[in-house]
C-alpha cells in the first residue's frame, strides 16, 4: 500500500470509527429504517416529473418550471460531498434524522407553496434532504455490514431507488387526476416525520466521543465555502445557459470563471489546507478511483437525461397520459430495483464485482443503442423491452460501482468516498440535464412551424394542452428527443469502456486485506476468525445470534449478556 496515496492525515486519524457491525435482528431493523428514507427520497425526486405540467399551470410558471428540477439537483450536488464529513465528526444518526426532516419540513412548504419562486425554493430544500438521505444510506450500511456482505445490503438498499422511480409517478398522476398535485407533498411529509421519529428511537449508533463545540472546529469551513461557491456558480450558467441567460453574456461569463477558480482553489484547500478533507485528493492517486469517479458522473449525466426525457418524450411524440407514460417508463424502474437486488446477491455470493460492473454497462449500452430507433409510432411493447434492457443495465451498476470503489479505498475513508461518488454523480446528472435541455430546445427552435414557435421555451406547455396538435409539432418533438438520446450512447459507451480498466481486487478495503498471516483464532465462545484489524467473520454468539462483522460487536454482546 502506498503512503503517499492511502495515507491519513492527522485529523482523519482523530475521527471516530463509526463501525457497528449488527447481530442480525438489529440489522433488518435497521435496514429497514434507511430503506424507507431511501424510498421517501426517490418518491419525492422522481415523482413531481409527472405533477409538473399541472404545477407550472396552477403556480403561472410554464416558461420556467424546469427549475424545480435544477433547484433541487443544484442542491444535492451542493451538499453532497460535505455529507461525509459532516457524519464522520458528528455521528451517522444525527445527520441521517436532520437530513430526513429536512426533506419533511421542505416537502410540507412546497405543498403550501404559493407562488413559483417559494416552490423553487423549498424544492432546493428538499435537495438537501435528499442528498443526505442517500449518502447516509449507504455510509450507515457500510457501517453495519462488512464490505464482503454489503454488495446483497446494498443491492438491497439501492433497489428502492428502482422502487421510488416507479411509484413515484403513479402516486403524483393519482393526486394531480383525482385530487390536487400539492397532495404528493402533504403525504411524504408525515412520512417522513415518523421515519425520522423511528429513526431516533430504534437506529442503533455509537455514542459520540466529542461535543458539539469540538465537532463545529472540525468541519473543513473553508472547504465548504470553496466548493459550494464553485458548484453553484457553475451549475446555475449550465443550467440555465441559452434558455434563460445568454451563454455570450458577461453574467454568464463570469459566474463560470468565477466557479472554476473556485473550485481549482477547493482542489488546493483540500490537498494542501485541510484538516479534514472533504475531498482527500490522495484518493485521485489511485487510477480506478479515478476512472470510477468519472464513470459516476457520466451514468449521472445519462441516468438523469433518461429518467426526465423518456417521459416527456412519451408524453409529447407519443400523446401518452401520464398514467401511461408512467406505466410504460416503470419498465425500466422496475426492473432496476429488482436487479439492483440480485445484482448485490451475485458479488455476495461470487465475490467478484468486476463482472457485475462490466455486464451492466455493456446491457445500458445496449438500451442506450436501441433508444435510437424510438419513434413516433414505436409500438409500446418495443419501448418496454427496450427500457426493461437498460434497466437491467442500471440496476447492475449503481451499487456495484459503490462496493468496487470501497474495494479501492481505506476502510476509514469509505464515508467520504461514498458522498465524493454522490458528488459526482449530480453534479454530472445536473450538467446531462443542462446539455439535453440545451439540445432540445436547440432542435425545436429549427423545427418547430412558426406559429409553435413559443412551445421551444416549454416543452412542459405541449404536455399540458388538450387541442388538436399538428403532425409537424409532434414530429419537432420527435426530432429533439431523438438528439437527445443520440447523446447518451457515447457517455454510457465510455463508460463500459472505463469498466475494462477497473482490476477485481477482492471484498476487502486496502486496509483490511486478509491473508494467511493476520488470521488469528478469537477464541471458543465466538466460534469465528478475527485478522489483525479487528475483523470478525462467521461469528456466532454464547445464545446463537449471528454476527458478520467486527469484535467490538461480539464484545458488547457479552457485556449485556
Amino acid at each position: 500500500m502506498s503512503p503517499n496515496r492511502d495515507s491519513l492525515t492527522k485529523g482523519e486519524k482523530s475521527l471516530q470509527d463509526h463501525s457497528n457491525l449488527l447481530p442480525r435482528k438489529q440489522l433488518i431493523l435497521c435496514l429497514s429504517i434507511v430503506s424507507l428514507a431511501q424510498l421517501i427520497s426517490f418518491i419525492d425526486q422522481n415523482g413531481i416529473s409527472t405533477a409538473l405540467p399541472t404545477i407550472a399551470a396552477d403556480l403561472d410558471a410554464r416558461n420556467t418550471i424546469s427549475w424545480a428540477g435544477t433547484a433541487s439537483l443544484l442542491a444535492n450536488t451542493t451538499f453532497s460531498m460535505l455529507y461525509g464529513r459532516l457524519s464522520d465528526i458528528f455521528g451517522r444518526k444525527t445527520i441521517f434524522i436532520s437530513a430526513i426532516l429536512l426533506l419533511a419540513i421542505a416537502d410540507l412548504v412546497c405543498g403550501l407553496s404559493m407562488n413559483a419562486t417559494m416552490f423553487y425554493v423549498f424544492r432546493g430544500v428538499a435537495g438537501i434532504g435528499s442528498g443526505g438521505i442517500t449518502n447516509l444510506a449507504m455510509i450507515i450500511t457500510s457501517d453495519v455490514v462488512t464490505l464482503e456482505q454489503r454488495g446483497k445490503y446494498q443491492g438491497i438498499i439501492g433497489s428502492m431507488i428502482g422502487l421510488g422511480s416507479v411509484t413515484g409517478p403513479f402516486l403524483a398522476a393519482g393526486f394531480v387526476l383525482r385530487s390536487t398535485w400539492r397532495g404528493l407533498f402533504w403525504l411524504l411529509a408525515p412520512l417522513g416525520v415518523l421515519n425520522a421519529l423511528v429513526a431516533f428511537w430504534f437506529l442503533p449508533s455509537k455514542k459520540p466521543t466529542i461535543t458539539f463545540k469540538e465537532g463545529m472546529k472540525k468541519v473543513d469551513y473553508l472547504g465548504v465555502l470553496t466548493s459550494s461557491i464553485g458548484t453553484i456558480f457553475l451549475l446555475i450558467p449550465i443550467s440555465g445557459g441559452g434558455a434563460y441567460f445568454a451563454w455570450s453574456s458577461p453574467l454568464v461569463i463570469s459566474m463560470l470563471a468565477t466557479g472554476a477558480s473556485s473550485l481549482i482553489l477547493f482542489v488546493v484547500v483540500e490537498w494542501k489546507f485541510a484538516k479534514i478533507p472533504m475531498m482527500p485528493v490522495a484518493v485521485y492517486g489511485r487510477p480506478a478511483i479515478v476512472i470510477l469517479l468519472v464513470q459516476s458522473f457520466l451514468l449521472g449525466a445519462v441516468y438523469q437525461s433518461t429518467v426526465y426525457y423518456i417521459p416527456l418524450y412519451l408524453q409529447n411524440a407519443h400523446r401518452y397520459s401520464a398514467i401511461v407514460s408512467a406505466a410504460i417508463f416503470s419498465s425500466l424502474a422496475g426492473i432496476q430495483a429488482i436487479m439492483s437486488a440480485l445484482s448485490g446477491l451475485c458479488i455476495t455470493r461470487f465475490k467478484n464485482y468486476g463482472q457485475v460492473i462490466r455486464f451492466g454497462f455493456a446491457m445500458w449500452t445496449l438500451g442506450a443503442g436501441l433508444m435510437l430507433i424510438f419513434g413516433r409510432d414505436t409500438n409500446a411493447g418495443v419501448l418496454v423491452i427496450i427500457l426493461l434492457i437498460a434497466g437491467v443495465g442500471v440496476g447492475c451498476v449503481f451499487q456495484p460501482m459503490l462496493v468496487a470503489l470501497q474495494a479501492h479505498s481505506t476502510k476509514s475513508r469509505r464515508a467520504v468516498i461514498i458522498s465524493n461518488r454522490n458528488f459526482n454523480r449530480s453534479a454530472g446528472g445536473a450538467c446531462g440535464l443542462a446539455i439535453s435541455a440545451a439540445v432540445l430546445q436547440a432542435q425545436l427552435r429549427s423545427t418547430l412551424p412558426t406559429q409553435y414557435s413559443d412551445l421551444a421555451d416549454s416543452p412542459y406547455s405541449l404536455r399540458d394542452s388538450n387541442d388538436s396538435i399538428p403532425t409537424s409539432v409532434l414530429d419537432a418533438y420527435m426530432s429533439a428527443s431523438h438528439l437527445v438520446f443520440i447523446i447518451q450512447v457515447p457517455l454510457i459507451g465510455a463508460c463500459f469502456l472505463g469498466s475494462l480498466f477497473v482490476k477485481d481486487r477482492g471484498l476487502a478495503p486496502l486496509d483490511e486485506k486478509p491473508t494467511t498471516s493476520n488470521i488469528q483464532p478469537v477464541g471458543a465462545e465466538s466460534g469465528g476468525i478475527q485478522n489483525t484489524d479487528g475483523e470478525l467473520r462467521q461469528v456466532e454468539s454464547h445464545n446463537g445470534e449471528s454476527y458478520e462483522g467486527h469484535s467490538s460487536v461480539a464484545q458488547s454482546k457479552d457485556k449485556r449478556s
